[in-house]
């Protein structure tokens, strides 16, 4: 049987920083807080906490002084780093540049544009966007798709924006309903600010997942670009199949397959596809 990992999936480099940087600490420190998961797989998130990192969520954060504490790749809005700075804590960021960028651009569009809108395409509650729309002061419209363009007042000029791992695609589909339904005085401005290492996994995955009988995907529940690199895997191969950990393997798929490919999204860690790999070659070999 041959098993393959895809090489082009795994941690993306925003993940991967934040995760060194948490590490570097912990190396010299007995524990390090973090402000929500470091990254949305729970696997990773159980292996740094078996070193010492105690993650809490928002409503902690106030409970808390005089600690060091890791903002994740995801960013956070201006009001996370005021408490912060009003407990005393001490921060090490580690806001992906692509993000921390972003942050900036809509921060700047939204104190130069009195009167317009600030919509954002993205995940409603997700983190990332929750740390964008913190920098119009909580006023930017945040819209999943055109079932939400009731959100969207069309009388007033349109600045959108997008969650940097959205797909690109869907975006462009976005842009041009927008363009279609808005009235002729309305002006409307977009930026496509997704990011280029994510959005790259899509034609990637597809190359890999059509190569396999049987694909392995790997990643974690809250992954949102999880969800997206899987519902793609399985648009090329229908013997597509979810896990989150070992446990999950069913390893009745494996009746008279011969060829099974590995793959995850940017949360997903090397390890832990490794690891499928070597429970599905031991369970071959028994």
């Amino acid at each position: 049987m041959k098993i393959e990992i895809d090489k082009g999936s795994g941690f993306c480099f925003g993940v991967v920083n934040a995760i060194k940087k948490a590490e570097q600490e912990l190396a010299t420190s007995p524990q390090l807080f973090c402000l929500g998961d470091i990254v949305h797989n729970g696997q990773e998130v159980h292996r740094l906490a078996a070193r010492g990192l105690k993650t809490i969520d928002h409503e902690r954060l106030n409970t808390i002084a005089n600690e060091k504490i890791l903002f994740r790749a995801h960013g956070e809005p201006p009001s996370t780093y005021e408490i912060a700075k009003q407990q005393n804590l001490t921060v090490i960021d580690a806001t992906c540049p692509v993000v921390l960028m972003l942050q900036k651009k809509i921060k700047k569009a939204y104190q130069e544009n009195a009167g317009a809108q600030i919509v954002i395409y993205g995940t409603i509650g997700h983190a990332e966007v929750n740390g964008l729309v913190g920098q119009t002061n909580g006023h930017a419209i945040v819209i999943e798709g055109e079932h939400n363009f009731d959100k969207i007042d069309f009388s007033k000029d349109i600045l959108l924006f997008s969650q940097t791992t959205k797909s690109v695609k869907e975006f462009n589909r976005l842009v041009a309903r927008l363009k279609e339904v808005k009235p002729p005085q309305t002006n409307f401005y977009y930026f496509d600010t997704i990011c280029r290492q994510v959005a790259s996994r899509i034609p990637n995955i597809l190359n890999f997942a059509v190569k396999f009988e049987l694909i392995f995907f790997v990643s974690g529940k809250k992954s949102s670009n999880g969800k997206v690199l899987f519902e793609e895997c399985k648009k090329v191969n229908p013997n597509s199949h979810f896990i989150s950990d070992l446990d999950e393997i069913d390893f009745s798929l494996l009746k008279n397959i011969e060829t099974i490919g590995i793959c995850g999204a940017t949360s997903t860690p090397k390890w832990l596809m490794e690891q499928v790999a070597e429970t599905l070659k031991s369970y071959v070999q028994q």
